[in-house]
């Protein structure tokens, strides 16, 4: 059983920033893939950004690149999502995702619980 634990989701501004936070747990982990999806109310769900197990390779829908930043964490299996320049465009419950593999897009094996994000003008 894999947990993805998501923090840091709420309410902002157009313009303010926020950082979403995931801890995976649950099984030993090598350097595992993660990144993030969203979901915004009536769309479908969509790729956000994807960091490789080390680090080395990331990945950004067109939608963000340039204003979002994915990052590993210290702490094993930690991934970041800073989130500069935000917009009422990127309302959306956002989720952890883990392992699986990157072509053209991001294909994850673990999904983890959403958070809110939501941007008010």
């Amino acid at each position: 059983q894999v947990q993805l634990v998501v923090s840091g989701g709420g309410l902002v501004q157009t313009g303010d920033s926020l950082r979403l936070s995931c801890a995976a747990s649950g099984r030993t982990f090598g350097d595992v893939n993660m990144g993030w999806f969203r979901q915004a109310p009536g769309k479908e769900r969509e790729f956000v950004a994807f960091i490789n197990g080390h680090g080395s390779s990331t990945y950004y829908a067109d939608s963000v690149k340039g204003r979002f930043t994915i990052s590993r964490g210290n702490a094993k299996n930690t991934v970041y999502l800073q989130m500069n320049s935000l917009n009422p465009e990127d309302t959306a419950v956002y989720s952890c995702v883990a392992d699986g593999y990157y072509s053209r897009s991001y294909y994850p094996r673990y999904w983890g619980q959403g958070t809110q994000v939501t941007v008010s003008s």
